[in-house]
């Protein structure tokens, strides 16, 4: 029988190279998006041609009631739910002097109580065996300036990922984080010049920026049955980043 996972922020960047890989793994994957419904045909599209089969659902992950359409349509269209990936963020940058309140409640919203909604209705819907992971950050341990909403968003994600794998006890089923050093996507590229770019990629001792591959093999890792025995961690895929 055909497994089923959801990739929330699918549509591009880390989020369409796991919905990939895990289309390659043998899961019916569904590709969520927020707002751009042609970069969710392309993800399609990419997975169909490799043999794949995926749905595209469009669903903004800090609304709960657009939350709960989406693993309801899931059931709908695909019959259960084995694996649920959380990809979906933002990364607005502004240092906390500047109090720009906004930002922080706008990162807090995706990146915080968007977690909240889609573990809450992950652990509603998902099979007995099944996986949830969700995707942290390693600058975590960098404190660098600017990243204060950032930051607070993660490590409120990692926090919620310990809570859920207790209280989901005898089912069988694992949660999660993985937690990227810098990764080229355009999220990560957006506002940074070239010798930022370029100095960020010598932080690791593998000195390169990380690709969306590289996190997708370990979300594969995790998702798959290679990855049963790790619980209620935080991986720090970041090439010794942090």
């Amino acid at each position: 029988m055909v497994k089923t996972a959801i990739v929330t922020g699918a549509s591009r960047g880390i989020g369409r190279e796991i919905a990939k890989r895990l289309a390659t793994d043998g899961f019916s994957v569904v590709v969520n998006y927020s707002a751009n419904a042609a970069q969710a045909d392309e993800a399609i599209g990419e997975i169909q041609a490799t043999g794949g089969n995926a749905i595209a659902v469009k669903a903004n992950i800090s609304k709960e009631n657009e939350v709960e359409q989406l693993f309801e349509h899931t059931i709908t269209m695909l019959g259960a739910i084995d694996v649920v990936v959380h990809s979906a963020g933002i990364m607005p940058l502004s240092p906390i002097i500047d109090n720009d309140v906004q930002l922080f409640d706008n990162t807090i919203a995706t990146n915080l109580r968007g977690t909240f909604l889609v573990l809450a209705q992950a652990a509603k819907h998902i099979t007995d065996g099944g996986r949830i992971i969700a995707l942290s950050s390693s600058v975590i341990a960098k404190s660098f300036p600017s990243y204060g909403a950032y930051i607070a968003s993660k490590a409120g994600v990692e926090g919620l990922v310990r809570v859920l794998a207790n209280e989901l006890r005898g089912r069988n089923v694992t949660v999660n984080a993985v937690a990227p050093g810098p990764i080229a996507t355009e999220l990560f590229l957006q506002g940074k010049t070239q010798e930022q770019i370029e100095q960020l990629s010598k932080l690791a001792p593998i000195e390169r920026l990380g690709e969306p591959l590289d996190i997708a093999r370990v979300v594969s890792f995790l998702a798959g049955p290679d990855g049963g025995w790790v619980n209620a961690q935080v991986l720090r895929a970041n090439g010794g980043f942090a």
